[in-house]
């Protein structure tokens, strides 16, 4: 990003915000140019980048947002997300923004921490917590080098923007605390992630469609490249959905790695939106079991559609391609619509998958969720409720056994898929729980019940 001019700051022991926003907004005034942060520990509460700013911080800056809900009163945002309606570092509506450089941001998630659940092996979050950074609205926005860490819920979360490129960045979360993805795209279009580095709790690299505060989808998101990123994630590494109440279409992810991680490849249709035109190429995984209240076990890739709500049915999921992909997983490669709307024109080419049973045996029930039975989780779920509510019998509502054990593959009523040289390897014998058939293709039943039949 060009910058005509230049303000640097030194670091203060003491809260600086209102000489750092006066900073922004006074080279906004004047065309534009970089703010920079020098080395040392930069304090602050909310800030608002402007059109034509760059906030960029230098080798040894550490900027240390007030670990403080309340500090962010006036960096609220318009899209609420687990409760949250502020950001760390907010933008709205702004032109050739930047946020550059080698420092680090330390986002201070240990003061948003309320309880410690052992049984389930995360953290109870804060019921409030704040964002990173949420851009809104904004056109030709450049994110890159700098380090996030210890983010308190989701890191970037960018918003109906456009021309958006994210370069270079480095996430670290504590994998413990839920909600805390790395990189969310919201209705974003021409949009650029490469050379990424993510360890966390929830989603490494998620694709959405919120709904906005008239009800309505806030827009689509098209023509999305992801590709040299390595993702660590205790979610869905690289991920299409939940939430999609509109399109999402053109969408390429490519010579990726993903590690240490519940799942690698997932698309949900929930919403309504219609998903297509989506490609991952090139992809090395592996994926490990986790407890039942955490999403998926072990899924190299899963993909499907529900009906959340029935007023409001979930949009077809339609020309996937899926090709090179490579590593190990402990559950299966999963494709089922369980709607109406249906999945169609699938290609899996080029797989080899090592599937191997985990410890923990969780790989051998699919996963549906989230369910409409996620929409009003217990007050008590601390932060995860939507992930294990349980029903009368004490199983978590979505968890289905998979018909005479688990598969390699397992595809329920897909129109149209075409499988080439797919091959996992699979031990012999097979435990307890396996599918004898690699692959299992079903089709609804036509009473309507949801129950599969060969």
């Amino acid at each position: 990003m060009s910058a005509p001019s230049l303000v640097a700051i030194e670091a203060l022991d003491s809260d600086n915000t209102d000489r750092l926003q006066a900073a922004i907004d006074g080279l906004s005034a004047s065309g534009g140019g970089r703010l920079e942060l020098l080395a040392g520990i930069h304090i602050c509460r909310g800030l608002r980048l402007r059109s034509g700013v760059d906030l960029h911080l230098a080798a040894g800056a550490v900027l240390r947002p007030v670990p403080d809900y309340a500090a962010y009163a006036d960096t609220t945002v318009s899209v609420i997300a687990e409760k949250s309606d502020r950001g760390m570092i907010v933008a709205r509506d702004a032109r050739r923004i930047g946020l550059t450089g080698e420092g680090r941001i330390e986002a201070g998630c240990e003061s948003f921490i309320t309880g410690d659940d052992e049984t389930m092996g995360t953290f109870i979050p804060a019921e409030f917590r704040p964002r990173v950074v949420v851009f809104a609205g904004c056109d030709e926005v450049e994110i890159s080098c700098v380090t996030i860490s210890r983010s308190p819920m989701w890191t970037l979360h960018f918003v109906d923007c456009t021309d958006l490129t994210v370069r270079n960045v480095t996430i670290e979360n504590d994998r413990r605390l839920p909600n805390t993805d790395g990189i969310v795209l919201d209705a974003c279009r021409g949009a650029v992630i490469e050379d990424c580095a993510i360890s966390t709790a929830d989603d490494g690299i998620c694709l959405k469609t919120s709904i906005g505060p008239q009800g309505v989808a806030i827009g689509r998101c098209e023509n999305i490249l992801v590709r040299r990123c390595f993702v660590q994630s205790l979610s869905c590494a690289l991920k299409i959905g939940t939430e999609t109440h509109g399109d999402v279409t053109n969408v390429l992810f490519e010579d990726c790695t993903v590690s240490s991680s519940n799942r690698a490849l997932g698309i949900f249709s929930r919403d309504g939106g219609r998903i297509s035109n989506v490609r991952f190429s090139r992809i090395s995984v592996e994926c490990r079991e986790t407890p039942d209240g955490f999403w998926g076990s072990g899924e190299a890739l899963t993909v499907n559609v529900v009906d959340r709500i029935a007023q409001r049915p979930a949009g077809a999921i339609e020309n996937l391609i899926v090709e090179d992909v490579t590593g190990r997983m402990e559950g299966a490669i999963t494709i089922i619509a369980a709607a109406p709307s249906g999945i169609r024109n699938v290609s899996l080419a080029r797989i080899t998958v090592d599937q191997q049973p985990g410890e923990l045996g969780t790989g051998r029930a699919y996963d549906l969720r989230p369910t409409n039975a996620d929409l009003a989780p217990k007050a008590d779920g601390g932060g995860r409720a939507n992930a294990w509510t349980r029903g009368s019998d004490g199983r978590v509502i979505g968890l289905q056994d998979y018909p005479r054990g688990m598969p390699a593959v397992y595809v329920a009523d897909v129109a149209g898929i075409l499988m080439k040289e797919v091959r996992i390897t699979r031990p012999t014998p097979l435990p307890q729980g396996w599918n004898e058939n690699d692959v299992v293709f079903e089709t609804a039943a036509p009473d309507g019940s949801g129950a599969w039949q060969n």
